[in-house]
C-alpha cells in the first residue's frame, strides 16, 4: 500500500473523484472513503485532499481527507475559488443581464470578486460595445472587451488568472468552451456549433472541471446556466448590490428610500441625468419584484 499523497480534485463524475497530484503533475482516478458517505459529506471538484493509491505504481486509490474549504459556489458546485470570471457575449447570443445581475449578486453574497468578461467584440459595433462596457463600469466589477475567436484580449485574461484559482461561468454559446481551448490547449474541448434557430449554444461542458495552467494557476470551465434564482435575500436588500447607487443615496429625501416611488430621490435624479444604467436600474426594479413576490408565496 502506498503512503498518503496531496492534490487537488479536477472533476467529480459518476462517484469518481480525478485527482491532480501536487507532487507529479499526474491525474488519478479516484473514489471516496465511505466515511464521506457516513457524514452525508461530497467531496467538490476544487477541493484540495490526501489521496492513497490502492497499489504503489497504480492509477487509481481512494480519497482520504479534504482539507478546510475557503469558499464554495452551490451552483456551479465547485471549492476553493479565488474569483469568478464570467462571460456572455455581445451578440449571437444577446446578453442576458437579468442573468448576469443575478449572478453578480450572488458572488456579492459569496464575497468573491468577479470580472465581467464580454466576447464577440468583433462581431457588434462600437456603440453597443461602449454601452456594454459603461453599463456595469461602476458595477464594483472590472470590465473586459475580448474576442476569442480573433485572439484579442487574451494576455489580459492570462494576467488576471494568474497564480489564482478563476471558475469561468456563463451560459451556454459564448464562448467559453473555445476561451478554455486557447487558456489550456490540452483541454481538447469540443466546442459547440451555435445553434441557428434558437441562437443558443449547444451544452459542451456537463461536469465542472479544473484545470492547472502553471504556477498556482487553476481555473474551472464550468457548465453553462440559463437561470438563477435569488433566495434569502430581503427586498430592501437588494439595493445594497448595486455599488453604482451609493454615491448618490445621501440625496434622497427619504432614510431606507427604495429608489422606486419615493419623491426626490437621488438615485432616480441620477438615472434621469444618465449617471446610473437605465439597463442596471431596470434590472434592479426586477428583481425587487421577483424577491417581493417570493415573500408573498
Amino acid at each position: 500500500m502506498s503512503s498518503d499523497r496531496t492534490g487537488k480534485i479536477i472533476r467529480a463524475v459518476g462517484g469518481f473523484y480525478f485527482v491532480w497530484c501536487y507532487e507529479d503533475g499526474h491525474v488519478y482516478q479516484c473514489r471516496a472513503r465511505g466515511v464521506f458517505r457516513k457524514d452525508s459529506f461530497r467531496p467538490l471538484t476544487g477541493d484540495d485532499c490526501t489521496f492513497r493509491l490502492t497499489k504503489a505504481q497504480d492509477v487509481e486509490g481512494y480519497v482520504e481527507t479534504i482539507a478546510p474549504r475557503r469558499s464554495r459556489l452551490i451552483r456551479p458546485p465547485v471549492a476553493n475559488v479565488d474569483q469568478a470570471l464570467v462571460m456572455f457575449s455581445f451578440v449571437s447570443p444577446e446578453p442576458n443581464l437579468s442573468l448576469l445581475d443575478r449572478f453578480l449578486i450572488e458572488m456579492q453574497r459569496l464575497g468573491i470578486p468577479v470580472v465581467i468578461c464580454f466576447n464577440k467584440s468583433d462581431l457588434a459595433d462600437e456603440e453597443t460595445r461602449e454601452k456594454l462596457a459603461r453599463s456595469y463600469s461602476r458595477s464594483g466589477c472590472r470590465v473586459l472587451t475580448v474576442s476569442v475567436r480573433k485572439q484579442e484580449g487574451l494576455e489580459q485574461i492570462r494576467e488576471l488568472m494568474k497564480g489564482k484559482t478563476t471558475v469561468l461561468a456563463g451560459p451556454s454559446g459564448v464562448g467559453k468552451s473555445s476561451l478554455t481551448n486557447c487558456l489550456c490547449p490540452e483541454a481538447g474541448m469540443e466546442v459547440g456549433a451555435l445553434s441557428r434557430r434558437t441562437e443558443r449554444g449547444k451544452q459542451t461542458t456537463r461536469h465542472a472541471q479544473l484545470f492547472a495552467v502553471g504556477d498556482g494557476t487553476f481555473f474551472f470551465d464550468t457548465p453553462g446556466f440559463s437561470s438563477l434564482e435569488l433566495r434569502g435575500i430581503e427586498k430592501e436588500d437588494v439595493k445594497s448590490f448595486f455599488p453604482e447607487f451609493e454615491e448618490y443615496e445621501p440625496q434622497c429625501r427619504f432614510q431606507g428610500c427604495m429608489h422606486i416611488h419615493e419623491p426626490d430621490c437621488g438615485v432616480k435624479t441620477a438615472l434621469e441625468k444618465g449617471l446610473i444604467s437605465r439597463e442596471r436600474y431596470d434590472s434592479y426594479l426586477q428583481l425587487v419584484g421577483e424577491v417581493s413576490s417570493q415573500r408573498r408565496y
